[in-house]
């Protein structure tokens, strides 16, 4: 039963939270004072005032709604931001970078075999050969002057080169003839024996001194040599007082 109010009018009952806000502003704006004070005794403090202003109480942020981050597509350019300076050199293309690779140090090359290796190479032979019959034409036209210094300094350094050559060569001929010997020991039937280092360096100097007996020129080998060791030792005694 709706309750008489003290002016003797019918009041209907507290509005639903159903109704619009529309039809409890217009509601509430022909209620007395006590009456609203009654209703927001029931309904709340903050159901009464949403009904009376007619917006909600929940603070609205003033920011734009955030959109939903689209997947980004991989095969699209690069985005570069302008608050960091962009570099003088940039790479746009990924390159590959270069290995250098020395043949000499490198297992792709093989293993050296100096036997192998002179045989592949023989011909260099002829052709430091060629070139050193042309130094010393040169050599005969230039008396005097820079170019003769030059062309005298370049005839030693072939001629240090095909010795040491030479002396190379004389030593591989040497471990090969001993390997040669192993081998036809071992064939009858004797324990091989290898020989150590300073062992192959005395038969070495063995057949230098040979060699250099044969040639003839031991004598001013050994005077150089005699030479070297004298200066050497002259090195290691105390300095003399004055």
């Amino acid at each position: 039963m709706p309750r008489a109010s003290s002016r003797g009018g019918a009041v209907a009952g507290p509005p639903s939270r159903a109704q619009d806000d529309g039809s409890l502003q217009n509601d509430t704006s022909h209620m007395s004072f006590e009456e609203l004070l009654e209703l927001q005794s029931q309904v709340g403090t903050k159901a009464y005032k949403q009904l009376v202003t007619g917006s909600s109480t929940k603070k609205q942020s003033c920011r734009p709604p955030v959109q939903k981050a689209c997947v980004a597509d991989k095969h699209r350019p690069l985005e570069m931001s302008a608050k960091v300076r962009v570099p003088f050199l940039r790479q746009v293309v990924p390159i590959s970078k270069k290995v250098a690779r020395d043949p000499r140090f490198d297992d792709l090359s093989g293993e050296y075999n100096p036997e192998v290796f002179d045989k592949t190479y023989q011909f260099l032979d002829d052709i430091r050969a060629r070139e050193k019959e042309l130094v010393k034409k040169q050599l005969k036209k230039r008396r005097s002057g820079e170019e003769h210094e030059k062309l005298q300094h370049l005839l030693q350094r072939m001629e240090q080169q095909e010795m040491a050559q030479k002396e190379r060569k004389r030593q591989q001929e040497l471990r090969l003839a001993l390997k040669q010997e192993q081998r036809a020991q071992a064939q009858q039937g004797h324990r091989p024996y290898f020989l150590k280092k300073s062992e192959q360096r005395q038969l070495v100097l063995a057949e230098k001194f040979k060699e250099l007996k044969r040639s003839k020129k031991l004598e001013s080998f050994l005077s150089r040599k005699r030479r070297r060791n004298a200066g050497k030792d002259r090195r290691h005694l105390p300095l003399s007082k004055e």
